[in-house]
Protein backbone atom coordinates (compact mmCIF):
# COMPACT_ATOMS: atom_id res chain seq x y z
CA UNK A 1 0.00 0.00 0.00
CA UNK A 2 1.24 3.71 -0.81
CA UNK A 3 2.03 5.72 2.11
CA UNK A 4 1.30 9.09 1.93
CA UNK A 5 2.40 10.50 5.08
CA UNK A 6 5.46 10.18 7.38
CA UNK A 7 4.45 7.72 10.19
CA UNK A 8 5.57 8.15 13.71
CA UNK A 9 3.87 5.33 15.84
CA UNK A 10 4.88 2.72 17.14
CA UNK A 11 4.70 -1.12 15.10
CA UNK A 12 2.30 -3.68 14.63
CA UNK A 13 -0.24 -0.94 14.10
CA UNK A 14 -4.06 -2.71 13.75
CA UNK A 15 -4.83 -3.68 9.85
CA UNK A 16 -8.47 -1.87 9.41
CA UNK A 17 -10.82 -3.70 7.42
CA UNK A 18 -14.08 -1.92 6.64
CA UNK A 19 -15.78 -3.33 9.95
CA UNK A 20 -15.05 -2.94 13.61
CA UNK A 21 -16.05 -4.56 16.92
CA UNK A 22 -16.20 -3.12 20.19
CA UNK A 23 -12.98 -4.68 21.75
CA UNK A 24 -11.11 -3.24 18.60
CA UNK A 25 -12.77 0.06 18.88
CA UNK A 26 -11.57 -0.71 22.86
CA UNK A 27 -7.93 -1.03 21.52
CA UNK A 28 -8.10 2.19 19.86
CA UNK A 29 -9.59 4.53 22.24
CA UNK A 30 -8.49 3.09 25.58
CA UNK A 31 -4.53 1.35 24.69
CA UNK A 32 -3.97 3.59 21.98
CA UNK A 33 -3.37 1.29 19.23
CA UNK A 34 -2.52 2.45 15.87
CA UNK A 35 -4.25 1.88 12.59
CA UNK A 36 -3.10 0.92 9.04
CA UNK A 37 -5.21 0.63 5.79
CA UNK A 38 -5.25 -2.91 3.74
CA UNK A 39 -4.83 -2.78 0.67
CA UNK A 40 -8.57 -3.98 0.50
CA UNK A 41 -9.81 -0.65 2.06
CA UNK A 42 -7.82 1.09 -0.09
CA UNK A 43 -9.10 -0.64 -2.98
CA UNK A 44 -12.57 -0.08 -2.30
CA UNK A 45 -11.93 3.84 -1.92
CA UNK A 46 -10.35 3.80 -5.07
CA UNK A 47 -13.26 2.04 -7.16
CA UNK A 48 -15.93 4.58 -5.27
CA UNK A 49 -13.84 7.78 -6.44
CA UNK A 50 -13.33 6.46 -9.18
CA UNK A 51 -16.74 5.47 -10.05
CA UNK A 52 -18.11 8.96 -9.01
CA UNK A 53 -15.64 10.88 -10.87
CA UNK A 54 -16.88 9.41 -13.89
CA UNK A 55 -20.67 9.30 -12.76
CA UNK A 56 -20.85 12.84 -11.91
CA UNK A 57 -19.50 14.59 -15.05
CA UNK A 58 -23.23 15.30 -16.81
CA UNK A 59 -25.25 14.60 -13.74
CA UNK A 60 -26.96 16.85 -11.22
CA UNK A 61 -25.95 15.11 -8.06
CA UNK A 62 -27.01 17.16 -4.68
CA UNK A 63 -23.63 18.45 -3.12
CA UNK A 64 -21.31 18.32 -6.05
CA UNK A 65 -22.83 21.11 -8.23
CA UNK A 66 -25.40 22.08 -6.23
CA UNK A 67 -26.07 23.90 -3.16
CA UNK A 68 -26.49 22.18 0.58
CA UNK A 69 -29.18 21.50 2.71
CA UNK A 70 -32.38 24.64 1.26
CA UNK A 71 -30.08 26.10 -1.00
CA UNK A 72 -30.00 22.75 -3.39
CA UNK A 73 -32.12 24.36 -5.46
CA UNK A 74 -29.12 26.19 -6.51
CA UNK A 75 -26.70 25.02 -8.96
CA UNK A 76 -22.64 25.95 -8.63
CA UNK A 77 -20.51 26.77 -12.22
CA UNK A 78 -18.40 24.41 -12.79
CA UNK A 79 -15.57 27.08 -11.47
CA UNK A 80 -16.52 27.52 -8.21
CA UNK A 81 -17.04 23.48 -7.29
CA UNK A 82 -13.78 22.95 -5.13
CA UNK A 83 -14.58 26.14 -2.96
CA UNK A 84 -18.22 24.95 -2.58
CA UNK A 85 -16.42 22.11 -0.61
CA UNK A 86 -14.50 24.29 1.45
CA UNK A 87 -17.51 26.47 1.97
CA UNK A 88 -19.72 24.32 3.63
CA UNK A 89 -16.64 23.36 6.30
CA UNK A 90 -15.85 27.15 6.99
CA UNK A 91 -19.59 28.32 7.38
CA UNK A 92 -20.65 25.43 9.40
CA UNK A 93 -17.63 25.50 11.86
CA UNK A 94 -20.07 27.21 14.68
CA UNK A 95 -19.88 25.10 17.57
CA UNK A 96 -20.35 26.33 20.80
CA UNK A 97 -19.42 25.14 24.52
CA UNK A 98 -16.56 23.53 26.44
CA UNK A 99 -14.42 21.14 24.13
CA UNK A 100 -15.43 17.62 23.54
CA UNK A 101 -12.75 15.50 25.54
CA UNK A 102 -10.07 13.98 23.18
CA UNK A 103 -11.02 10.86 23.87
CA UNK A 104 -14.79 11.26 22.44
CA UNK A 105 -13.82 13.36 19.44
CA UNK A 106 -10.56 10.44 18.50
CA UNK A 107 -13.83 7.90 18.83
CA UNK A 108 -15.84 10.77 15.98
CA UNK A 109 -13.00 10.38 14.21
CA UNK A 110 -12.76 6.52 14.18
CA UNK A 111 -16.55 6.63 13.26
CA UNK A 112 -15.82 8.97 10.42
CA UNK A 113 -13.30 6.66 9.23
CA UNK A 114 -15.35 3.54 8.73
CA UNK A 115 -18.17 5.65 7.25
CA UNK A 116 -15.34 6.19 4.60
CA UNK A 117 -14.23 2.32 4.28
CA UNK A 118 -17.79 1.42 3.27
CA UNK A 119 -17.01 2.96 -0.52
CA UNK A 120 -20.42 4.71 -0.46
CA UNK A 121 -18.94 7.85 -0.20
CA UNK A 122 -17.18 8.82 -3.49
CA UNK A 123 -14.27 10.09 -1.33
CA UNK A 124 -10.24 10.11 -2.65
CA UNK A 125 -8.17 8.79 -0.48
CA UNK A 126 -5.64 10.86 0.92
CA UNK A 127 -8.81 11.90 3.21
CA UNK A 128 -9.10 8.68 5.16
CA UNK A 129 -5.32 8.34 5.23
CA UNK A 130 -5.10 12.24 6.66
CA UNK A 131 -7.66 10.82 9.45
CA UNK A 132 -5.99 7.93 10.19
CA UNK A 133 -2.81 9.45 10.44
CA UNK A 134 -4.52 11.89 13.13
CA UNK A 135 -5.75 8.68 15.03
CA UNK A 136 -2.43 7.41 14.96
CA UNK A 137 -0.42 10.57 16.04
CA UNK A 138 -3.32 11.95 18.70
CA UNK A 139 -3.88 14.97 16.93
CA UNK A 140 -7.09 15.97 18.23
CA UNK A 141 -9.49 18.51 16.78
CA UNK A 142 -10.85 21.45 18.69
CA UNK A 143 -14.43 20.49 18.79
CA UNK A 144 -17.07 22.01 20.80
CA UNK A 145 -20.05 20.10 22.58
CA UNK A 146 -22.81 22.25 21.12
CA UNK A 147 -24.18 22.89 17.73
CA UNK A 148 -25.59 19.37 16.37
CA UNK A 149 -29.25 18.82 15.88
CA UNK A 150 -28.50 14.64 14.62
CA UNK A 151 -29.83 15.06 11.30
CA UNK A 152 -27.80 15.70 8.32
CA UNK A 153 -25.99 14.39 11.33
CA UNK A 154 -23.33 16.01 13.17
CA UNK A 155 -22.96 19.01 10.66
CA UNK A 156 -21.37 21.51 12.64
CA UNK A 157 -19.17 19.05 15.03
CA UNK A 158 -18.09 17.19 12.30
CA UNK A 159 -17.50 20.57 10.21
CA UNK A 160 -14.94 21.56 13.02
CA UNK A 161 -13.13 17.91 12.47
CA UNK A 162 -13.00 19.07 8.67
CA UNK A 163 -11.52 22.08 9.44
CA UNK A 164 -8.62 20.69 11.21
CA UNK A 165 -8.52 18.46 7.81
CA UNK A 166 -7.93 21.40 5.47
CA UNK A 167 -5.46 22.76 7.81
CA UNK A 168 -7.35 25.02 9.61
CA UNK A 169 -8.38 25.71 13.23
CA UNK A 170 -7.20 23.95 16.44
CA UNK A 171 -5.80 20.84 17.88
CA UNK A 172 -5.18 19.32 21.00
CA UNK A 173 -1.02 17.78 20.36
CA UNK A 174 0.57 16.44 23.08
CA UNK A 175 -1.42 18.02 26.07
CA UNK A 176 -1.68 22.02 24.67
CA UNK A 177 -4.05 23.48 21.99
CA UNK A 178 -2.37 24.65 19.45
CA UNK A 179 -3.02 25.89 15.77
CA UNK A 180 -3.54 23.30 13.36
CA UNK A 181 -0.86 24.18 10.48
CA UNK A 182 1.92 24.35 12.67
CA UNK A 183 1.17 21.01 14.35
CA UNK A 184 0.48 19.45 10.68
CA UNK A 185 3.88 20.97 9.70
CA UNK A 186 5.21 19.76 12.61
CA UNK A 187 4.39 16.51 11.49
CA UNK A 188 5.08 16.32 8.05
CA UNK A 189 1.76 16.65 6.82
CA UNK A 190 -0.50 18.30 4.25
CA UNK A 191 -3.93 19.91 4.41
CA UNK A 192 -6.41 17.98 2.25
CA UNK A 193 -7.18 19.36 -0.83
CA UNK A 194 -10.60 18.76 -2.33
CA UNK A 195 -11.25 16.70 -5.14
CA UNK A 196 -15.18 15.96 -5.94
CA UNK A 197 -17.07 15.82 -2.85
CA UNK A 198 -15.16 15.53 0.52
CA UNK A 199 -16.52 18.62 2.27
CA UNK A 200 -19.87 17.92 2.28
CA UNK A 201 -19.17 13.82 2.80
CA UNK A 202 -16.33 14.59 6.18
CA UNK A 203 -18.92 16.99 7.44
CA UNK A 204 -22.01 15.18 6.89
CA UNK A 205 -23.37 11.84 9.15
CA UNK A 206 -23.68 10.30 12.63
CA UNK A 207 -19.82 9.94 13.47
CA UNK A 208 -20.01 12.53 16.45
CA UNK A 209 -22.50 11.12 17.92
CA UNK A 210 -21.79 7.44 17.21
CA UNK A 211 -17.80 8.01 18.62
CA UNK A 212 -19.76 9.31 21.56
CA UNK A 213 -21.85 6.34 22.01
CA UNK A 214 -19.05 4.37 21.88
CA UNK A 215 -17.09 5.66 24.55
CA UNK A 216 -20.36 5.91 27.08
CA UNK A 217 -20.86 2.21 26.29
CA UNK A 218 -17.58 1.44 26.71
CA UNK A 219 -17.43 3.44 30.09
CA UNK A 220 -21.30 1.74 31.00
CA UNK A 221 -20.25 -1.44 30.79
CA UNK A 222 -17.22 -1.39 33.36
CA UNK A 223 -19.41 0.76 35.25
CA UNK A 224 -21.99 -2.73 35.49
CA UNK A 225 -19.51 -4.77 36.14
CA UNK A 226 -18.49 -2.79 39.38
CA UNK A 227 -22.34 -2.36 40.39
CA UNK A 228 -22.34 -6.20 40.70
CA UNK A 229 -19.38 -6.02 42.34
CA UNK A 230 -20.39 -3.69 44.78
CA UNK A 231 -23.59 -5.43 45.38
CA UNK A 232 -21.68 -8.66 46.07
CA UNK A 233 -19.90 -7.00 48.90
CA UNK A 234 -23.34 -5.14 50.06
CA UNK A 235 -24.97 -8.26 50.72
CA UNK A 236 -21.24 -9.68 52.55
CA UNK A 237 -21.65 -6.71 54.90
CA UNK A 238 -25.11 -7.54 55.25
CA UNK A 239 -24.81 -11.43 55.91
CA UNK A 240 -27.67 -11.91 53.20
CA UNK A 241 -28.99 -15.45 52.47
CA UNK A 242 -27.64 -16.38 49.21
CA UNK A 243 -30.94 -17.56 47.44
CA UNK A 244 -31.85 -14.48 45.98
CA UNK A 245 -28.72 -14.96 43.19
CA UNK A 246 -29.61 -18.95 42.53
CA UNK A 247 -29.89 -20.33 39.40
CA UNK A 248 -33.15 -21.87 39.98
CA UNK A 249 -34.73 -18.75 41.54
CA UNK A 250 -33.68 -16.63 38.07
CA UNK A 251 -34.13 -19.34 35.26
CA UNK A 252 -37.93 -18.83 36.58
CA UNK A 253 -37.74 -15.51 34.69
CA UNK A 254 -37.44 -15.50 31.02
CA UNK A 255 -34.60 -12.62 30.77
CA UNK A 256 -31.02 -13.15 29.55
CA UNK A 257 -30.21 -10.16 31.40
CA UNK A 258 -31.15 -10.92 35.03
CA UNK A 259 -29.55 -14.88 34.73
CA UNK A 260 -26.17 -13.18 33.60
CA UNK A 261 -26.32 -10.76 36.50
CA UNK A 262 -27.17 -13.43 38.86
CA UNK A 263 -24.59 -15.35 37.59
CA UNK A 264 -21.45 -13.01 37.76
CA UNK A 265 -23.19 -12.22 41.57
CA UNK A 266 -22.36 -15.96 42.54
CA UNK A 267 -18.83 -15.87 40.56
CA UNK A 268 -18.00 -12.78 42.43
CA UNK A 269 -19.10 -14.48 45.49
CA UNK A 270 -17.56 -17.96 45.50
CA UNK A 271 -15.85 -18.77 48.52
CA UNK A 272 -17.34 -16.00 50.52
CA UNK A 273 -17.60 -16.73 54.23
CA UNK A 274 -20.16 -14.01 54.77
CA UNK A 275 -23.28 -14.78 52.66
CA UNK A 276 -26.02 -17.30 54.72
CA UNK A 277 -27.25 -20.11 53.42
CA UNK A 278 -31.22 -20.76 54.28
CA UNK A 279 -31.34 -24.05 53.69
CA UNK A 280 -29.05 -24.41 56.97
CA UNK A 281 -30.54 -21.83 59.59
CA UNK A 282 -34.32 -20.99 58.44
CA UNK A 283 -34.99 -24.70 56.71
CA UNK A 284 -33.07 -26.81 59.43
CA UNK A 285 -35.21 -27.98 62.80
CA UNK A 286 -37.91 -26.60 64.33
CA UNK A 287 -38.10 -22.94 65.11
CA UNK A 288 -39.94 -21.21 67.64
CA UNK A 289 -38.72 -17.51 67.53
CA UNK A 290 -41.51 -14.57 67.53
CA UNK A 291 -39.05 -12.07 66.19
CA UNK A 292 -36.08 -12.90 64.14
CA UNK A 293 -33.34 -10.96 64.84
CA UNK A 294 -31.72 -11.68 61.14
CA UNK A 295 -33.67 -10.23 58.32
CA UNK A 296 -35.77 -13.21 56.54
CA UNK A 297 -35.07 -11.29 53.87
CA UNK A 298 -33.07 -7.87 53.10
CA UNK A 299 -34.14 -4.51 51.43
CA UNK A 300 -34.82 -4.48 47.60
CA UNK A 301 -31.56 -3.00 47.06
CA UNK A 302 -29.95 -5.35 48.15
CA UNK A 303 -32.19 -7.85 47.38
CA UNK A 304 -33.44 -7.69 43.87
CA UNK A 305 -30.04 -7.10 42.07
CA UNK A 306 -30.85 -9.37 39.34
CA UNK A 307 -34.04 -7.96 38.94
CA UNK A 308 -33.14 -4.04 38.59
CA UNK A 309 -29.57 -4.80 37.15
CA UNK A 310 -30.77 -7.31 33.96
CA UNK A 311 -32.30 -5.11 32.34
CA UNK A 312 -29.43 -2.68 32.03
CA UNK A 313 -27.27 -5.39 31.11
CA UNK A 314 -29.87 -6.34 28.51
CA UNK A 315 -30.15 -2.32 27.37
CA UNK A 316 -25.84 -2.32 26.88
CA UNK A 317 -26.29 -5.27 24.82
CA UNK A 318 -28.73 -3.70 22.28
CA UNK A 319 -26.43 -0.59 22.89
CA UNK A 320 -23.52 -2.65 21.39
CA UNK A 321 -26.01 -3.78 18.26
CA UNK A 322 -26.71 -0.38 17.24
CA UNK A 323 -23.46 1.43 17.82
CA UNK A 324 -21.67 -1.18 16.05
CA UNK A 325 -24.24 -1.56 13.00
CA UNK A 326 -23.80 2.63 13.22
CA UNK A 327 -19.90 2.34 12.76
CA UNK A 328 -19.87 -0.13 9.97
CA UNK A 329 -22.38 1.70 8.05
CA UNK A 330 -22.40 4.50 5.03
CA UNK A 331 -24.00 7.51 7.47
CA UNK A 332 -23.84 10.28 4.68
CA UNK A 333 -25.83 11.26 1.38
CA UNK A 334 -25.58 10.94 -1.04
CA UNK A 335 -24.68 7.12 -1.52
CA UNK A 336 -22.18 6.34 -3.89
CA UNK A 337 -22.70 2.85 -4.95
CA UNK A 338 -20.54 1.40 -7.78
CA UNK A 339 -22.02 -1.91 -7.51
CA UNK A 340 -25.23 -0.33 -8.92
CA UNK A 341 -23.61 2.05 -10.90
CA UNK A 342 -25.57 4.77 -9.63
CA UNK A 343 -26.00 7.12 -6.77
CA UNK A 344 -28.68 7.55 -4.31
CA UNK A 345 -30.43 10.86 -2.24
CA UNK A 346 -31.90 9.76 0.68
CA UNK A 347 -31.10 10.64 4.86
CA UNK A 348 -28.87 7.98 5.59
CA UNK A 349 -27.22 10.93 7.72
CA UNK A 350 -30.88 11.11 9.99
CA UNK A 351 -29.75 10.08 13.83
CA UNK A 352 -32.78 8.39 15.31
CA UNK A 353 -31.04 4.95 15.83
CA UNK A 354 -28.18 6.45 17.90
CA UNK A 355 -30.65 9.20 19.65
CA UNK A 356 -33.01 6.57 20.88
CA UNK A 357 -30.44 4.26 22.06
CA UNK A 358 -28.58 6.87 23.70
CA UNK A 359 -31.84 7.95 25.65
CA UNK A 360 -32.50 4.38 26.71
CA UNK A 361 -28.88 3.77 27.83
CA UNK A 362 -28.57 6.99 30.01
CA UNK A 363 -32.23 5.50 31.64
CA UNK A 364 -30.46 2.36 32.32
CA UNK A 365 -27.30 3.74 33.58
CA UNK A 366 -29.35 6.44 35.84
CA UNK A 367 -31.46 3.22 37.66
CA UNK A 368 -27.75 1.78 37.78
CA UNK A 369 -27.08 4.87 39.61
CA UNK A 370 -30.28 4.78 41.90
CA UNK A 371 -29.41 1.46 43.30
CA UNK A 372 -25.87 2.76 44.34
CA UNK A 373 -27.26 5.33 46.02
CA UNK A 374 -30.01 3.55 47.96
CA UNK A 375 -26.90 0.89 48.62
CA UNK A 376 -25.46 3.76 49.98
CA UNK A 377 -27.88 4.67 52.60
CA UNK A 378 -28.45 1.57 53.36
CA UNK A 379 -24.75 1.61 54.57
CA UNK A 380 -24.33 5.06 56.15
CA UNK A 381 -28.19 4.55 58.16
CA UNK A 382 -27.24 2.89 61.21
CA UNK A 383 -31.49 2.38 62.45
CA UNK A 384 -31.59 0.39 58.77
CA UNK A 385 -28.37 -1.53 58.26
CA UNK A 386 -28.28 -2.12 62.34
CA UNK A 387 -24.76 -3.35 62.54
CA UNK A 388 -22.73 -0.19 61.30
CA UNK A 389 -22.03 3.30 63.05
CA UNK A 390 -23.40 6.15 61.33
CA UNK A 391 -22.08 7.36 58.18
CA UNK A 392 -19.29 4.15 58.65
CA UNK A 393 -17.90 7.00 60.68
CA UNK A 394 -14.93 4.77 62.95
CA UNK A 395 -14.12 8.46 65.10
CA UNK A 396 -16.13 9.62 67.50
CA UNK A 397 -19.81 9.99 67.29
CA UNK A 398 -20.77 13.62 67.05
CA UNK A 399 -17.23 14.90 67.13
CA UNK A 400 -16.26 13.24 63.91
CA UNK A 401 -18.35 12.60 60.85
CA UNK A 402 -17.15 9.85 58.19
CA UNK A 403 -18.26 9.85 54.86
CA UNK A 404 -21.75 11.92 56.36
CA UNK A 405 -21.03 14.60 53.55
CA UNK A 406 -20.89 12.42 51.01
CA UNK A 407 -24.20 11.23 51.23
CA UNK A 408 -25.38 14.85 49.94
CA UNK A 409 -22.84 14.35 46.57
CA UNK A 410 -24.09 11.02 45.94
CA UNK A 411 -27.74 12.55 46.35
CA UNK A 412 -27.85 15.35 44.49
CA UNK A 413 -25.54 13.94 41.80
CA UNK A 414 -28.35 10.86 41.83
CA UNK A 415 -31.06 13.77 41.28
CA UNK A 416 -29.44 14.95 38.50
CA UNK A 417 -29.07 11.88 36.82
CA UNK A 418 -32.98 11.57 36.95
CA UNK A 419 -33.78 14.81 35.40
CA UNK A 420 -31.25 14.24 32.51
CA UNK A 421 -32.82 10.79 31.76
CA UNK A 422 -35.92 12.58 30.50
CA UNK A 423 -35.11 11.41 26.31
CA UNK A 424 -33.94 13.70 23.49
CA UNK A 425 -35.41 12.05 20.77
CA UNK A 426 -38.89 12.98 21.16
CA UNK A 427 -37.52 16.52 21.48
CA UNK A 428 -37.63 17.59 17.34
CA UNK A 429 -37.50 21.27 16.33
CA UNK A 430 -37.52 22.14 12.58
CA UNK A 431 -34.53 24.51 11.38
CA UNK A 432 -32.91 25.14 8.36
CA UNK A 433 -36.02 26.60 6.71
CA UNK A 434 -37.66 23.56 7.49
CA UNK A 435 -36.08 21.80 5.58
CA UNK A 436 -34.36 19.67 8.32
CA UNK A 437 -38.65 19.26 9.54
CA UNK A 438 -37.65 16.48 12.09
CA UNK A 439 -34.71 15.50 13.67
CA UNK A 440 -32.81 13.08 15.94
CA UNK A 441 -31.04 15.25 18.78
CA UNK A 442 -28.58 12.27 18.74
CA UNK A 443 -25.74 14.11 19.63
CA UNK A 444 -27.56 15.84 22.40
CA UNK A 445 -28.43 12.12 23.82
CA UNK A 446 -25.37 11.03 23.29
CA UNK A 447 -23.81 14.15 25.61
CA UNK A 448 -26.44 13.93 27.75
CA UNK A 449 -26.03 10.13 28.27
CA UNK A 450 -21.84 11.18 28.67
CA UNK A 451 -23.02 13.29 31.94
CA UNK A 452 -24.89 10.66 33.36
CA UNK A 453 -22.19 8.02 33.35
CA UNK A 454 -19.82 10.46 34.80
CA UNK A 455 -22.24 11.22 37.73
CA UNK A 456 -23.01 7.51 37.75
CA UNK A 457 -19.03 6.81 38.49
CA UNK A 458 -18.87 9.25 41.13
CA UNK A 459 -21.56 8.18 43.29
CA UNK A 460 -20.45 4.62 42.67
CA UNK A 461 -16.83 6.15 44.00
CA UNK A 462 -18.69 6.99 47.19
CA UNK A 463 -20.34 3.59 47.58
CA UNK A 464 -16.96 1.89 47.19
CA UNK A 465 -15.65 4.28 49.79
CA UNK A 466 -18.55 3.25 52.10
CA UNK A 467 -17.86 -0.51 51.48
CA UNK A 468 -14.48 -0.58 52.75
CA UNK A 469 -14.94 1.61 56.00
CA UNK A 470 -17.94 -0.76 56.38
CA UNK A 471 -15.55 -4.03 55.80
CA UNK A 472 -13.21 -2.05 58.32
CA UNK A 473 -15.99 -1.29 60.97
CA UNK A 474 -17.42 -5.44 60.80
CA UNK A 475 -13.62 -6.58 60.89
CA UNK A 476 -14.41 -8.70 57.62
CA UNK A 477 -11.87 -8.46 55.43
CA UNK A 478 -10.62 -12.40 55.84
CA UNK A 479 -14.02 -13.12 55.68
CA UNK A 480 -15.71 -11.79 52.14
CA UNK A 481 -14.72 -13.77 49.13
CA UNK A 482 -11.15 -13.43 47.17
CA UNK A 483 -12.46 -11.19 44.56
CA UNK A 484 -14.14 -8.71 47.02
CA UNK A 485 -10.45 -8.92 49.32
CA UNK A 486 -9.11 -8.33 45.88
CA UNK A 487 -11.21 -5.36 45.42
CA UNK A 488 -10.98 -3.98 49.06
CA UNK A 489 -7.06 -4.47 49.13
CA UNK A 490 -6.55 -2.51 45.41
CA UNK A 491 -8.55 0.44 47.19
CA UNK A 492 -7.23 0.50 50.51
CA UNK A 493 -3.70 0.97 48.70
CA UNK A 494 -5.05 4.50 47.76
CA UNK A 495 -7.88 5.31 50.25
CA UNK A 496 -6.72 3.85 53.76
CA UNK A 497 -9.17 3.53 56.87
CA UNK A 498 -9.81 6.47 57.79
CA UNK A 499 -11.29 7.93 61.75
CA UNK A 500 -10.62 11.32 61.65
CA UNK A 501 -12.25 13.82 59.89
CA UNK A 502 -10.51 15.17 56.22
CA UNK A 503 -11.54 16.13 53.10
CA UNK A 504 -12.11 13.93 50.90
CA UNK A 505 -12.79 15.31 47.55
CA UNK A 506 -9.53 13.80 45.80
CA UNK A 507 -10.50 10.83 47.23
CA UNK A 508 -13.26 10.60 45.43
CA UNK A 509 -11.38 11.61 42.49
CA UNK A 510 -8.80 9.37 42.51
CA UNK A 511 -11.80 6.40 43.89
CA UNK A 512 -13.07 7.43 40.11
CA UNK A 513 -9.88 7.21 38.08
CA UNK A 514 -9.46 3.57 40.07
CA UNK A 515 -13.09 2.77 38.74
CA UNK A 516 -12.50 3.92 35.11
CA UNK A 517 -8.85 1.91 34.94
CA UNK A 518 -9.59 -0.90 32.81
CA UNK A 519 -10.16 -3.95 35.33
CA UNK A 520 -12.85 -5.33 33.14
CA UNK A 521 -11.65 -4.80 29.20
CA UNK A 522 -13.32 -5.21 26.40
CA UNK A 523 -13.44 -9.02 25.17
Amino acid sequence: MQKLYKTAYHTNPMLVENTITLASLYKILFEEEPLTLSDPCMQKLEESFNFLKTFSNDKIIYGINTGFGPMAQYRIEDESLSQLQYNIIRSHATGAGQPLPERYVKAAMVARLYTFLQGKSGVHKELALLITEFINRGIIPYVPEHGSVGASGDLVQLAHIALTLIGEGEVFYQGKKRDTASVLAENGLQPFQMHIREGLSVTNGTSVMTGIGIVNLIYARQLMQWAVGASVMMNEIATSYDDFMSEPLNEAKQHEGQQEIARMMRQWVKDSLCVRKRENELYNGKHEEKIFTHKVQPYYSLRCIPQILGPVYDELLNAEKVLINEINSACDNPIVDPDTQNVYHGGNFHGDYVSFEMDKLKIAVTKLTMLAERQINYLFHDRINGILPPFVNMGVLGLNYGLQASQFTATSTTAECQTLSNPMYVHSIPNNNDNQDIVSMGTNSALMAKTVIENAYQVMAILMMGIVQAIDCLDIADRISPRSQQVYKEIRAFFPVFREDTPKYKEIESMMVYLKKGRFQEK
